[in-house]
C-alpha cells in the first residue's frame, strides 16, 4: 500500500494539483487583502466612511453592540456587510481568473495561427494510385 501511495504521489498530475492549490490559496489571500485593505476603504469613504464588515442586523434583542465582533459575542446577527465583502472578493477573483484564461487562450490562438501549415501525407491508397499513375505515364 505504501508503494502504491508513493506511485500515486509521484505522478505529475498530483504534483501539479498540489502546486495549483497552494498558489490558489496564496492568490486568494492577495485578493482578500486587495478588497479589504484597498477597495473597501475607498468604497467606505465614498459612502460616508463606514466599514462594510460592520453592517449587520441583530437577530436577538440582547445584541446592542455597534461592531460586528462585539455583536457576535452578544448573540445572533445577520452580517450582510461581511457577506458583501466576500461576494466582492469572489467577483474580483473570478474576473482576474477570466482575464488569465482569456490571455492564455489568445496566446494559444496566436501560436496556432503562426504555425505554418504542413501538408499531410496522402493516405496509403492515394499514394499507391499516384505511384501507379506515374509509372503508367512513363511508358
Amino acid at each position: 500500500m505504501l508503494k502504491e501511495f508513493q506511485e500515486f504521489i509521484s505522478k505529475g498530475n498530483v504534483m501539479d494539483l498540489a502546486v495549483a492549490v497552494i498558489i490558489g490559496a496564496a492568490f486568494g489571500k492577495i485578493v482578500e487583502s486587495l478588497v479589504n485593505d484597498i477597495i473597501m476603504p475607498i468604497v467606505g469613504a465614498i459612502f460616508g466612511g463606514l466599514d462594510f464588515n460592520n453592517y449587520f442586523f441583530p437577530l436577538s434583542s440582547a445584541v446592542t453592540a455597534t461592531s460586528l465582533d462585539a455583536a457576535k459575542a452578544q448573540g445572533a446577527v445577520f452580517a450582510y456587510g461581511s457577506f458583501a465583502t466576500v461576494v466582492l472578493n469572489f467577483l474580483i477573483l473570478a474576473f482576474i481568473i477570466f482575464l488569465m484564461v482569456r490571455t492564455v487562450n489568445n496566446m494559444r490562438r496566436r501560436l496556432i495561427a503562426e504555425k505554418p501549415a504542413t501538408p499531410e501525407a496522402p493516405p496509403a491508397d492515394i499514394a499507391l494510385l499516384t505511384e501507379i499513375r506515374d509509372l503508367l505515364a512513363k511508358r
